[in-house]
């Protein structure tokens, strides 16, 4: 084999860094067991307060060390593998920014009846329209003001030089939509900079393209009301000067000498015992002894808190300190016997993001003494002032920022940079100070320049920060999924053991039907599996259930190209030729229908990652990962395993086949295309039936595409699930759906009441609802803590919501996902096999699988078992088109070379023969991928039953449809020349 050296060195380069980033999940595992352990006390119970207190307290704390290189637990939980919210619980929002509000603010809140009742009647119509809220807020102003311009209401002081009365509607509304887009920009890098507080949530914020909205997902938070607080908390932007370290006095000096006193005496002995103090200064031995204790002591005990102290350590940056000193700095800030010391008209406010110092390495935050007379929470100018604020040049062309204020704004701006020439004025959002630039003379008009050394990105997020107290842009949850830490553990168990139950069955049968072939099959399959682990790790992926759910079917779908290699090695064995060559042979030949199969199949999941969101694109990840790794281990480290067991030539031991299977599936002549109008009618008929009974009963749609709310509730008993929706009927008008939810003790009980309202209030209602109404059906009493359910008790561990018009936005990305596909799909066969008839067969074929599965789910129903439609059945059907199209693929690409040998003869046989010599391969690789989705779809849980009925339908259907949909198709739609061969015979006959 040529290049195996490349080949080892590549898997042991690969295998080293999967063991580099897998080492950080170890380790963080270890550290969140130590904390569980912590804030655990004698009767078992968790203090979840006191196991985030704990984690919080070693954020920037160096606490692993790899062969010499310190990291921080932020550092670790940014390079973990992390666990998505259904494994181990958390919170799942959509935020939307609210164009209401932008467009009011923008109009400068006028008191007309025509502008507010247009705004009001757009609002509505907003609650179940996709169109932007600009255009509805457009049509509603054209029907209550007719022939009245828009002028007349946005042609204010505020925006004179962008809009006047001669200004046209197209030209406003034109602004609107980019105030609109700016105020998302806003919002999302506000979000991104709270979201980023909470630290061990190892949290992920991103925009969705093409609506004001902005995805958040918060793993392991559990203080949902913390969260909802913080995420739509109006932004406050303020400006406050700012107390040079001379107008401190004494205080500083003064918390020094307290904290000296408390603390030197115990401390300085313990940094003698592992560091020389000699030569030291008191201030370098006096941090010692605290990196020392801060070691060793219980970091949440408030007897033993202490602090670096409050030295010039960088004295060229004011108060500034090493970010991993800043949780305890925060800790002896909030202690009353060291904060009494400090000027009362002070306050302390951190920077927001880190520096580091000219000359140095450290990565350092600067404390801001604001002056804060009585400690007052008004600042002397306050954010609303601001009109304007864009990213330009200065002089020197360097990146600034342009500040536009009112005329309020602007003589009090006057009055405040006159009193502060030579000092700084810091610009505060959220308590966090953005910038504090020097005032370098008296300003007398509210135009402003602020300069510094900006980059062009950190320019253009300051002008939008001073923007967001121009144009007030409220979030309001339109999303939210909250998962309980017992449903995750359950989450968790349940995929571990489908993944190990489906792997242990694939590697018995390998081994059994292909001998010692089989173990170099169990080889690929452990490095895949591995690879995809360590290859999500190092992307600072999070392994979600539909990604566990992947996993399991790379561990079926990778199983395939060794099959394939393994059924070409034992053709050219039968065939004569000596294992050397047969080997050679097989890898030889299968490796155009191994790739054409990858390559059509990792289309699918790339293009379900670009279009598909929340969990269908943690899935999609996994699928690409596995395709690309079992390629690579399947093809490449096979070969290099196979090579070394071959090493003695034709007298090898090494075998592909075991006695049993010797010549089993082979020499097969099935006429299957003789039987293709039967089959077609065959697939008409149950299409047709599951359509009809899906026009006359509907399917079953889950909340995420019909909008609605969802409880899990469990009780300490089983509960009848017909019975309580009886109940249940009367309290909701009906709209309630109640089903068992992966045990007969918890139930999933579905709302769309209210389903228009996306309020706090209105979510509360829908709740309490819910809460009193099974509490008066069952007799049973709601509690909160889920974990210790006791008799007579119950409680909800997890809900959903969706509002409609993000059901709608679902439903949008799912159709264009399956679209994409299959035109990708489509263009993929045409190049490779250079024929439209083949690409027109697969998509025909991907198209008849689509619409079985559908079918098969209408059919279900109607004999009792209902699965939902939601995000994740779309996962499901594309992963089926992926896997059909493999099938495909493969009798398509032996269909190529047989005309390739054989000429274009007799294309019917030479179809025919395609698929009989294909056919152990595509049972084969059939049987151990179902295997593995059957064992899904019996231990996967409720959470997956959808998604592996799917999988199993289409997997079955999928075989089927390459063998008697597809490719009778081709022969069909190539009648011609067909036809034209059947005359050049008969005129060889006469």
């Amino acid at each position: 084999m040529q290049n195996k050296g490349v080949i080892v060195f590549l898997t042991v380069i690969i295998t080293g860094l999967c063991l580099y980033y897998l080492s950080f999940t170890f380790v963080s595992n270890g550290i969140q067991k130590n904390a569980s352990e912590y804030a655990t006390d004698a009767s078992g119970n968790v203090d979840f307060a006191k196991r985030r207190a704990y984690l919080d307290s070693i954020w920037r704390e160096p606490v692993y060390n790899f062969l010499g290189a310190d990291f921080t637990y932020q550092e670790i939980k940014e390079t973990e593998l992390g666990l998505g919210l259904d494994l181990q619980g958390g919170m799942h929002v959509t935020l939307e920014v609210s164009p209401v509000e932008i467009v009011k603010g923008l109009a400068g809140n006028p008191k007309d009846e025509g502008f507010n009742k247009a705004v009001e009647d757009a609002r509505q119509t907003a609650k179940t329209s996709t169109d932007k809220f600009v255009n509805l807020f457009y049509s509603a102003w054209q029907s209550n003001n007719p022939n009245r311009k828009l002028s007349s209401i946005f042609a204010t002081a505020a925006n004179r030089g962008r809009i006047s009365l001669e200004s046209s509607d197209s030209e406003i509304l034109d602004i609107i939509d980019k105030e609109v887009e700016n105020a998302i920009d806003r919002s999302f890098n506000i979000l991104r900079t709270r979201i980023d507080r909470f630290g061990t949530s190892q949290p992920n914020i991103q925009r969705i393209q093409g609506s004001g909205r902005i995805q958040i997902e918060l793993p392991g938070v559990d203080n949902q009301e913390r969260v909802r607080n913080l995420l739509q908390g109006v932004a406050k932007l303020q400006f406050w000067e700012v107390a040079e370290l001379n107008d401190l006095g004494g205080s500083l000096e003064a918390v020094n000498a307290a904290w000296v006193a408390d603390n030197k005496s115990s401390n300085t002995p313990a940094a003698a015992d592992t560091v020389s103090t000699e030569n030291m200064s008191e201030e370098d031995s006096l941090r010692n002894a605290l990196e020392k204790q801060l070691a060793e002591i219980d970091p949440l005990n408030p007897s033993t808190d202490v602090s670096p102290v409050f030295s010039l350590l960088y004295p060229n940056y004011g108060l500034a300190y090493q970010v991993r000193d800043t949780v305890v700095i925060n800790r002896i800030l909030k202690n009353p016997d060291y904060n009494s010391l400090l000027p009362r008209d002070i306050k302390l406010l951190w920077g927001v993001k880190p520096f580091t110092p000219e000359g140095t390495s450290d990565e350092v935050l600067e404390l801001y003494a604001i002056k804060a007379p009585r400690g007052t929470d008004e600042a002397p100018l306050e954010g609303d002032v601001v009109t304007d604020a864009r990213q330009v040049l200065d002089q020197t062309s360097r990146p600034a920022v342009s500040m536009q204020m009112n005329a309020e704004g602007a003589r009090k701006w006057r009055s405040l940079t006159a009193a502060n020439i030579g000092k700084r004025i810091a610009v505060v959002l959220d308590n966090y100070v953005y910038t504090a630039p020097v005032v370098n003379g008296e300003i007398p008009t509210g135009q402003s320049e602020i300069s510094g050394s900006f980059s062009l990105q950190e320019a253009q997020d300051l002008a939008n920060i001073l923007k967001s107290g121009s144009l007030p842009a409220p979030t309001q949850i339109v999303e939210e999924s909250i998962i309980g830490p017992t449903l995750g553990k359950e989450a968790q168990s349940q995929g571990v053991f489908s993944m190990i139950s489906g792997l242990v069955i694939v590697v018995l049968f390998m081994l059994a039907y292909y001998s010692k072939g089989g173990l170099v099959a169990i080889a690929a399959l452990v490095f895949n599996i591995f690879f995809i682990l360590g290859i999500l790790a190092q992307l600072g992926a999070a392994l979600t259930l539909p990604g566990i759910a992947g996993i399991v079917l790379t561990i079926g779908m990778s199983i395939d190209a060794n099959v394939l290699i393994f059924e070409r090695i034992k053709e050219e064995l039968r065939n004569g030729a000596g294992l050397i060559a047969a080997i050679n042979s097989g890898y030889n030949k299968a490796f155009s229908a191994i790739l054409d199969s990858n390559v059509t199949t990792f289309l699918t999941g790339a293009i379900l990652y670009a279009l598909g969101q929340g969990p269908v694109k943690g899935f999609a990840i996994v699928l690409m990962i596995g395709i690309a790794s079992s390629f690579f281990s399947a093809v490449f480290i096979t070969r290099v395993i196979v090579s070394w067991m071959s090493k003695k030539g034709d007298k090898s031991s090494i075998s592909f086949s075991s006695p049993i299977a010797k010549n089993t599936l082979s020499s097969l002549n099935f006429d299957f295309l003789g039987k293709r109008k039967v089959a077609y009618l065959i697939s008409s008929g149950i299409i047709i039936l599951g359509l009809g009974i899906a026009a006359i009963n509907g399917l079953k749609f889950g909340v995420d595409f019909t909008g609605g709310r969802s409880y899990i509730v469990a009780f300490d008993e089983p509960v009848v699930p017909s019975e309580l929706k009886v109940g249940l009927d009367g309290e909701f008008d009906g709209s309630v759906e109640v089903k068992t939810y992966g045990a007969n003790n918890v139930l999933k009980v579905t709302t769309s009441y209210l389903i228009n309202e996306d309020d706090d209030a209105s979510n509360k209602q829908v709740e309490e609802k819910v809460k009193s109404g099974i509490a008066t059906v069952t007799g049973l009493t709601f509690t909160d803590d889920a974990e210790n359910l006791s008799s007579g008790q119950f409680a909800i561990t997890g809900s959903s919501k969706v509002g409609a018009t993000v059901a709608d936005d679902i439903k949008a990305s799912s159709v264009e996902a399956m679209l994409a596909a299959l035109i990708a799909i489509f263009l993929y066969i045409l190049v490779r096999f250079r024929k439209w008839q083949f690409s027109l067969a697969s998509i025909i074929a991907l198209i008849h699988d689509t619409l079985f599965v559908i079918a098969a789910f209408a059919i279900a129903s109607a004999f009792g078992a209902t699965f939902e439609i939601d995000q994740v059945f779309i996962a499901a059907v594309l992963t089926v088109i992926g896997y059909s199209i493999n099938d495909t693929v493969i009798v398509f690409d032996r269909i190529r070379e047989n005309i390739e040998n054989r000429g274009t003869g007799k294309l019917v046989k030479i179809f025919n023969d395609a698929i009989n010599q294909t056919l152990g391969r595509t049972l084969i690789t059939s049987f151990t991928t179902l295997i593995v989705v059957i064992v899904l779809l019996i231990f996967g849980g409720e959470v997956l039953r959808g998604f592996s009925f799917a999988l199993f339908i289409g997997i079955l259907v999928g075989t089927y449809s390459s063998v008697y949909i597809a490719t009778p198709i081709v022969v069909d739609l190539m009648k011609r020349e067909i036809e034209s061969e059947k005359e050049k015979e008969a005129k060889k006959v006469s």
